[in-house]
């Protein structure tokens, strides 16, 4: 836009003059220019929206010579061109025409109504009903980060103050923004996977952001909302606070307050723990095959994210955590929760409306799905009324009847009102006298010409006489010029044809400066009425909010209860002694998957017995088993029930996962790479309330390394962390390491081999695996018979050469090249193979001594 600066207006248009200016009061947002019956764009924009938007671009007048290009949209169906954008990061500037075209001189005065960006949008069909849609701010000082989010379709605001960049990435996974604000000279991130919008650093002040805080919420200072001592944090939040306040010109009055959050509330799952343990999104990126698939069959939509916040929050208060499974169980009793179920389906989203209501955007259809929702509440309290839970009973009696506003919006809406207030018939009639009069004034015009056109006949005596219409003159009486010696003389003649006169009576004049402005009338006053109808309801905002609130969890615990019952899932026991004590544990989202049942396994850890060291075959389901602990221990302090015969589940402070490789090719990290950083995080972070999953640590590089590295790990994480450890391996080595310090147990996940194939038992049980079974897979995933016979045949020698080198007495096949360079371990592990007795060695453990040995002389 730098050539269409301030000082090139004069070579444009009026009209271009006004846009350029509102232009350059946007220059990050695309502006639509509202010209008509269209939204325009101009310039790059035009450019832009052609590309994005897959729209026709075009040309009006010329800059410099060269044509202008524009772009458009229909006004009316912009609807469906601002969800395609937003969600591609770009930020909307809505001009609209706020003159009367009628009497401007000159281009009809303009001005932006509204900023749309990804973070700040509330309109339903800009939304995904199934997630919070987050702004996020972001501030960093001194090594703290002070972080401001907020739903401005709920009204829900919270601030936290984090000591690492690490707690940073792993806030900003938990929560998804859909939009990101940043100070300009500030990068903690390195992801371009967000939208992220620049501020200058003079939005990020304290003094500003305390006056913005505090004038919003009516406050002397901000200690009520438990912050002073989360300085940085409020400078995130006054900078986003600033950020709403110009992007929705408009009054914010359903924020009310702020929340602070501690990261000592919940357990702590890390961004890699997250995505291994498909809470919402799958490895390959679904939403199917994930927890919340199988655990969300809420009725409402505030229900659904308020399952994905619990879910992506586990608490640790163990206190509401048996409140919750208290009311699920309650729910259980005599199948309520059926009951509960079809009504919660009529209840729309109350939470979003309220919001809409306050900032002044709610339509027709919002009130109209409001009022349905409220008629819901006395049968929803006539289901409760048996329930004797405290907790359950609170819930009641938030839920509130709201009989003054049910009865206001009964008479105010019509059932099933228009789309826009712009459209009228909203209103429903005998809500305004004044209303009614204007409509039937437009409506029974008709009828009124018709008698004033017999009046007129029988009174004059001319009975060719009749009353008509046109544009130009409006409503006339035209009589034939045979007859125009009857007229009576308080006739006015209007205009004179050749073959008839036309003439105007001062009652047909004052009926038509009625009829012609009555339908504009009518509008407008029904606009007033409806601008003072969500005036009346923005003074129940709270109330409205807390019912919306309380609904939500009543569907989230009716939810839990009959996902228990269809699923088969049972209540957990949650104590203060550290341990996981599970019987029949199941995967909650691999056991939906299979057609065979899926075999269930147990678990026992206490502080005697702090890590399990699992071995088996590949596919055998090791990083089944140690995912469905962690998904039941999370599942547990969400409030739900769990996939098991009986679950005892001490405090659990975070959850870690290393499972799976991958690339991380935004930062050129090798698999290995990712793989070390995941493990080191572990190794800083865990402590011995911690669950820690590792799986296959150390196979992305050579054997030596890689075996070194799991053995440190594992002894590192049971010496000096004491987590609660599940370590998967196939470095048969490690399953040495229970002699050497007595918190760690051996298990294996049970396999037989018949015929040269495998089958996989997935029956954990004691003890260290025999063998990897490694050829048998292979046979199963596809690899032509001549190469398994092959390979079978080769590991059949290499067995042979390393059972015989050492029986004997340590001589080494030649192909190990002993007259290399020396080298001291070489000749150390040598010296050890030398000195084993060869009775005391299997032929799979003399093959992995030779191999690892072979690696070395490389």
């Amino acid at each position: 836009m730098a050539k269409t600066s301030s000082k090139n207006l004069p070579q444009h248009t009026p009209m271009m003059q006004q846009y350029l200016r509102i232009k350059s009061e946007h220059p990050d947002q695309m502006l639509f220019y509202r010209m008509g019956d269209f939204y325009e764009l101009f310039f790059d924009d035009a450019k832009r929206a052609a590309e994005l938007l897959n729209i026709t671009l075009t040309a009006r007048g010329k800059s410099n010579g060269e044509p202008i290009p524009m772009a458009g949209v229909p006004y009316h169906a912009a609807e469906q061109y601002l969800p395609r954008l937003l969600k591609l990061g770009v930020s909307v500037a809505i001009c609209e025409q706020v003159g009367d075209p009628a009497t401007s001189k000159g281009p009809v005065e303009r001005k932006v109504a509204r900023i749309l960006t990804p973070g700040t949008v509330t309109d339903d069909f800009l939304l995904d009903e199934t997630r919070d849609n987050l702004l996020l701010s972001i501030f960093e000082h001194d090594g703290a980060f002070g972080v401001a989010h907020i739903d401005l379709s709920s009204g829900r605001f919270t601030l936290v103050q984090l000591d690492s960049a690490s707690a940073l990435i792993n806030e900003i996974e938990r929560l998804q923004p859909a939009e990101i604000l940043l100070a300009e000279d500030q990068n903690p991130l390195q992801s371009k996977r967000h939208s992220i919008t620049r501020r200058a650093i003079w939005h990020f002040d304290a003094d500003t952001a305390m006056q913005l805080l505090t004038k919003q919420f009516g406050t002397h200072d901000l200690s009520g909302f438990g912050c002073n001592d989360l300085p940085v944090a409020i400078i995130a939040a006054g900078a986003l606070l600033q950020y709403v306040q110009e992007t929705q010109r408009a009054a914010l009055p359903h924020i009310t307050g702020m929340q602070v959050e501690s990261t000592d509330d919940s357990i702590v799952l890390d961004a890699a723990s997250r995505r291994n343990l498909e809470l919402e999104k799958s490895l390959t990126g679904d939403h199917k095959n994930t927890l919340i698939s199988v655990l969300d069959h809420t009725a409402t939509s505030m229900g659904g994210r308020l399952l994905s916040r619990w879910l992506n929050k586990p608490l640790k208060d163990q206190k509401v955590l048996r409140n919750r499974h208290q009311s699920v169980d309650n729910l259980i009793q005599d199948y309520r929760y059926d009951n509960l179920k079809p009504l919660l389906r009529q209840v729309g989203d109350i939470e979003r409306i309220v919001s809409r209501i306050a900032l002044g955007s709610a339509r027709p259809r919002d009130l109209s799905t409001l009022k349905r929702s409220l008629e819901i509440v006395p049968d929803l309290h006539q289901e409760l009324s048996t329930v004797e839970l405290p907790y359950l009973i609170g819930l009641r009696e938030q839920i509130e009847l709201h009989h003054s506003l049910l009865e206001l919006l009964a008479r105010a809406i019509i059932e099933e009102p228009p789309v826009l207030i712009r459209d009228g018939g909203v209103i429903a009639e005998g809500y305004d006298e004044e209303l009614d009069k204007l409509r039937n004034l437009s409506q029974n015009a008709d009828q009124y010409l018709l008698e004033l056109e017999i009046r007129e006949r029988q009174r004059t005596g001319i009975q060719t006489l009749k009353v008509a219409y046109n544009r130009v003159h409006g409503f006339y009486i035209e009589v034939s010029r045979l007859h125009s010696d009857q007229v009576p003389p308080e006739y006015v003649r209007r205009q004179t044809l050749k073959g008839a006169e036309r003439f105007i009576l001062p009652e047909l004049k004052a009926f038509e400066d009625q009829v012609l402005s009555s339908r504009e009338r009518a509008l407008s006053r029904e606009k007033v009425l409806y601008e003072a109808l969500l005036q009346t309801l923005a003074e129940h905002l709270q109330p409205l909010r807390s019912t919306a609130q309380a609904i939500a969890e009543l569907d989230v615990l009716s939810n839990f209860a009959e996902r228990a019952i269809t699923l088969n899932y049972e209540r957990p026991e949650l104590t203060s002694t550290p341990g996981l004590n599970i019987t029949g544990g199941r995967h909650p989202v691999v056991e939906t998957t299979l057609d065979a049942p899926f075999v269930p396994n147990n678990l026992q850890m206490n502080a005697q017995r702090r890590m399990l060291m699992i071995t088996g075959p590949n596919m055998g389901g090791k990083s089944t088993y140690m995912r469905q602990v962690a998904l039941l221990v999370l599942m547990a302090h969400v409030g739900s029930f769990v996939p098991a015969k009986s679950a005892v589940i001490g405090p659990i402070d975070r959850i870690f996962t290393r499972i799976g490789a991958h690339d991380d090719l935004s930062t050129g990290r090798s698999t290995f790479m990712v793989e070390m950083t995941e493990a080191a995080n572990i190794l800083n972070n865990a402590t011995s309330n911690s669950l820690v999953l590792m799986d296959e640590i150390g196979r992305g590089t050579s054997t030596f390394d890689g075996l070194s590295l799991a053995w440190a790990f594992a002894e590192y994480l049971a010496k000096q962390r004491k987590a609660f450890t599940l370590f998967a391996t196939h470095y048969f080595e490690l399953t040495a390491l229970p002699e050497k310090i007595n918190t760690i147990a051996n298990v294996h996940i049970d396999a037989v081999e018949h015929a040269d194939k495998i089958v996989f038992l997935h029956r954990v049980k004691d003890g260290p695996a025999n063998q990897s079974y490694g050829l048998q897979v292979a046979q199963l995933a596809g690899v032509p018979k001549s190469v398994i016979d092959q390979a079978r045949n080769k590991l059949h020698s290499l067995e042979t050469d390393a059972n015989q080198g050492v029986k004997e007495g340590g001589t080494l096949p030649l192909a190990l090249n002993f007259e290399a360079e020396p080298d001291p371990e070489a000749e150390a592990l040598k010296q050890a193979l030398a000195e084993i007795d060869p009775d005391e060695l299997t032929p799979r453990e003399a093959l992995d001594a030779l191999y690892k040995l072979r690696q070395m002389m490389k």
